[in-house]
C-alpha cells in the first residue's frame, strides 16, 4: 500500500500565524448550518488573530489557510473587529477574551467578551437559520460610565473593510451586526460582509433548534461538553451531508466516522441530516462489489477495511430504532445488502476459524508499518455487530432469507471471535489486537525496510514495537458485545491504564502502546472516550470521569472542539493536527447511549440510567420514535427505594433497567428514575 496518502504539502511555519491550527491557548468554536460554516478563533497565541473568523464552504474540504476569510499574508487579521476611538485604535487581546458558548440558549450562538479602551465589546456569532449561508456577528458595545463617546467600529475580509460610527452614552449599550455570506459566481466561491439592520437574533435557528435533544447534568463541565457537541456536530455537516473526517487536516470522508455521526445526529434530534448522511453514504460510499470507501477512495480486496461495513449496518439499524424510518431501508435496500454481503466472500474468509483476515487494522496501519495478513479485533466485531443490525433491518422490510443467513453468519462470527481455541481474540483471559493467519498473537510489528515513514515517529526507535493493549480492544465492552462486569471486561480494561500517560504528563489514553506509534506520541481524545464508555458500562464512573476532567484541561475544551490528538508532530510531511468530529459523536454516545441509558428498539424503549462520580442527578427531553421523552434521574436519598416512575406507574429497581412499550404514534412521556 502507498505511503505516500498519509503524506501533506502544508507547512505552518510559511505564511501568518493565523495559518497554524494548534495555536497557543486556542479554542474553535465551529457554527453552520449546512450552507456556510465558521469557525470564530479565540486565542492568546503571539502574531496570530485572537478573536478571528474563518468562514468556509462546507461542501469543500480544505485546509485552514484555504478558509474563505484567510488571508495569504495576513490571516484572519482582517476579520477581527476594532473600535477607534479618540484616534486610538483598540482590539481584542488573547489573555483577556473571555469566550464561551451562550449558556441555556436554544441556538448555538457564541460570546467572545473584551474591552476596548473605555468601552465593554460583546461578540455574539450565530447562523440566523437553517436556510441561507449566512452568519451574523452582533457587536455590542457599552460606553464610558459618564460623558458621552463615538466611536467607530471596524472588520472586514481580505481587502474589503466594512466601518460603522456608532454614538454612546454613559452606560447604555448600542449594537450593530454585520452579515457575513457565501457568494457563488461562476463556480467560485466568497464571502460578502456588510453590515445589517437585525437587532436581534432571527427566530428561524431557534425553530430548528427546540426540537433536538435538551440534558442537563447539573455539572458546568457536562453541561458545556453536550451542549456544545450537540451544536458542534451538524456545524461540521455540509446540506448535501459531505463532512471532513478532520476538519483542516485530512479533508477526507469515511465510511465509519461518518456512519457514527449520522447515528449521533439521530440521537441528539437532527434525524434528517442523519438521513441525509446515511442516503450519501449508500449511494456513493459503497461501490457495486458492496466495498466500503474510506479516505475518499476505493481499496483493492486485501486492503478494504471490513470493519466499516460492520458499522455502516450497525448505525443504519441504531439509526431505525431511534426514528422508525423504514422508508431508508427499502428505498436503498439493495446497496444494503450488497454492504452485508461483501463481509461474506470467501476472499476474506480465514480457512482454520472462518473470522475475517486481511492486511490492515483499525487506525489504518498497513504493511509498510508491519502489519502482517491475520485476524483484526475490531473487523470481527463491528462485521458481527454489523450483520446482526442488517439481520433486523431484513426482517423489519420482509427479506426473510437474507435475516436468517446474515443471523447465522453474525453468530458464527461472534463464536469464532469469542471462543475459537485457536484463533479467538481473546487471549490470557483478555481482548487483543490482533492475531497472524496461523494463529500467533501478532505482539510486534517491524516497519518495511526503506519505508519512507517520517523516522521521528515511535516506530522508528530501537525495540520491540508493541502492538496491545489498544484502545480498540474496550468496544466490544462499550458496545455490550460481551457482558461489561465479565473477567474478559475487567482485564482488558485494567490492561488500558499502561495507555494513560505513556510518553506525557496531564493524563489522556494514547489510541495504543506508543512504542509502535507510527505518527507521535501524545494522547488521542475519542481514543479515551471509547475506554470512558466501556468503564461506565463495566460500572466504573470515576474512571469515566476522569476521562472527562481530563478533556475539560486541554486546548479546546472551552469551546468542547478537541483536536486529534495532543503531542509534537513532523508536519510536514504529515498534516497539522485537525477537529475531529468523531470526539462530538462518541460524546453524545457516552451522554444519551450510556449515562441516559436509552436504547430505543422496534416497539421498546430501555432505560438504563446511571451517573458519574460526583453527579447527583441529570434531567433530559429527547425525541425518540417520534415520540418525546422527558426523563429525570437521580441518587436515592438516605434510606429511599430506588425505582422507576412512568406516569403513575412505579417499576421496582433492576440493575438491568425498564422497558417501556413504544407503539408508534406522536406524545409524551415522563419518566423519574431514583438509582442507588
Amino acid at each position: 500500500m502507498e505511503v505516500r496518502e498519509h503524506f501533506y504539502a502544508d507547512d505552518p511555519s510559511r505564511g501568518p500565524v493565523d495559518g497554524k491550527s494548534t495555536l497557543d491557548g486556542v479554542d474553535y468554536f465551529f457554527l453552520g448550518n449546512g450552507h456556510i460554516q465558521a469557525a470564530v478563533q479565540v486565542t492568546t497565541a503571539e502574531g496570530a488573530t485572537s478573536v478571528g473568523l474563518a468562514v468556509m464552504d462546507p461542501e469543500r474540504l480544505r485546509p485552514k489557510r484555504a478558509a474563505l476569510t484567510f488571508d495569504p499574508e495576513e490571516g484572519l487579521a482582517a476579520t477581527a473587529v476594532s473600535l477607534l476611538d479618540r484616534g486610538r485604535v483598540y482590539a481584542a487581546r488573547g489573555g483577556s477574551v473571555r469566550a464561551r458558548w451562550l449558556p441555556r440558549s436554544v441556538a448555538p450562538r457564541v460570546e467572545a467578551a473584551w474591552r476596548g479602551g473605555r468601552c465593554r465589546v460583546t461578540e455574539l456569532f450565530y447562523c440566523p437559520d437553517d436556510r441561507s449561508a449566512r452568519l451574523l456577528r452582533r457587536i455590542t458595545v457599552t460606553g464610558p460610565a459618564s460623558g458621552t463617546a463615538r466611536i467607530r467600529l471596524r472588520t472586514g475580509v481580505g481587502n474589503r473593510t466594512v466601518e460603522v460610527p456608532l454614538a454612546l452614552r454613559p452606560g447604555v449599550p448600542k449594537s450593530v451586526v454585520f452579515e457575513y455570506r457565501l457568494v457563488r459566481r461562476g463556480g467560485r466561491t466568497s464571502v460578502a460582509v456588510r453590515a445589517v439592520d437585525a437587532p436581534v437574533p432571527d427566530a428561524g435557528a431557534g425553530t430548528v433548534w427546540a426540537g433536538t435533544a435538551r440534558g442537563r447534568f447539573h455539572d458546568p463541565l457536562l453541561d458545556r461538553f453536550f451542549a456544545a457537541s450537540k451544536f458542534q456536530l451538524p456545524a461540521a455537516v455540509s446540506a448535501s451531508g459531505r463532512l471532513d473526517g478532520g476538519i483542516w487536516q485530512y479533508n477526507l470522508e469515511w465510511v465509519r466516522d461518518q456512519s457514527f455521526i449520522a447515528l449521533a445526529l439521530a440521537m441528539s434530534g437532527r434525524a434528517a441530516l442523519g438521513r441525509t448522511m446515511f442516503v450519501r453514504l449508500l449511494d456513493e460510499f459503497i461501490d457495486a462489489r458492496g466495498a466500503a470507501m474510506d479516505s475518499s477512495r476505493f481499496r483493492p480486496w486485501q486492503e478494504s477495511e471490513l470493519d466499516q461495513n460492520g458499522v455502516l449496518l450497525f448505525a443504519l439499524a441504531s439509526y431505525v430504532d431511534w426514528t422508525d424510518d423504514r422508508s431508508l431501508i427499502e428505498e436503498r435496500w439493495s446497496m444494503i445488502e450488497r454492504t452485508a454481503d461483501f463481509t461474506l466472500e470467501p476472499g476474506f474468509r480465514h480457512d482454520g476459524s472462518g473470522l475475517l483476515a486481511n492486511s490492515r487494522e483499525f487506525w489504518e496501519r498497513h504493511g509498510a508499518h508491519g502489519i502482517l495478513p491475520g485476524l483484526e479485533l475490531t473487523h470481527q466485531l463491528y462485521v458481527s455487530m454489523g450483520l446482526a443490525a442488517a439481520a433486523r433491518l431484513a426482517g423489519l422490510v420482509g427479506r426473510r432469507r437474507k435475516a436468517e443467513k446474515w443471523a447465522r453468519a453474525a453468530a458464527a462470527l461472534r463464536d469464532a471471535m469469542l471462543r475459537s481455541p485457536r484463533f479467538s481474540l481473546v487471549e490470557d483471559g483478555m481482548f487483543i489486537k490482533r492475531r497472524g493467519v496461523d494463529g500467533a498473537v501478532q505482539r510486534e510489528i517491524v516497519p518495511e525496510a526503506g519505508s519512507t515513514l517520517p523516522r521521528e515517529a515511535p516506530l522508528f526507535e530501537p525495540g520491540p514495537h508493541l502492538l496491545d493493549p489498544d484502545t480498540s480492544a474496550v468496544l466490544p465492552v462499550a458496545w455490550e458485545f460481551v457482558d461489561p462486569g465479565g473477567p474478559h471486561a475487567r482485564k482488558t480494561l485494567a490492561s488500558m491504564e499502561t495507555l494513560w500517560n505513556q510518553r506525557w504528563q496531564g493524563g489522556g489514553y494514547g489510541r495504543y502502546n506508543v512504542t509502535s506509534e507510527a505518527d507521535s506520541p501524545g494522547p488521542w481524545p475519542f481514543a479515551s472516550l471509547f475506554v470512558a464508555r466501556a468503564a461506565l458500562e463495566a460500572g466504573d464512573a470515576a474512571a469515566a470521569r476522569r476521562v472527562l476532567d481530563w478533556l475539560g484541561r486541554v486546548p479546546g475544551a472551552r469551546a468542547a472542539s478537541w483536536f486529534e490528538f495532543y503531542g509534537p508532530r513532523p508536519v510536514p510531511p504529515y498534516p497539522q493536527v485537525g477537529i475531529i468530529p468523531w470526539t462530538w459523536a462518541e460524546m453524545i454516545f457516552l451522554f444519551i447511549h450510556h449515562l441516559l441509558g436509552v436504547r430505543p428498539s422496534d416497539g421498546a424503549l430501555r432505560l438504563r440510567p446511571r451517573l458519574l462520580a460526583g453527579q447527583e442527578r441529570m434531567e433530559a427531553d429527547l425525541t425518540v420514535r417520534g415520540r418525546r421523552l422527558e426523563f429525570s434521574v437521580r441518587r436515592a436519598r438516605g434510606g429511599e427505594e430506588p425505582g422507576f416512575r412512568i406516569g403513575p406507574r412505579r417499576v421496582p429497581w433492576s440493575a438491568d433497567g425498564v422497558s417501556i412499550d413504544l407503539p408508534a404514534g406522536t406524545g409524551r412521556i415522563r419518566v423519574r428514575a431514583v438509582i442507588p
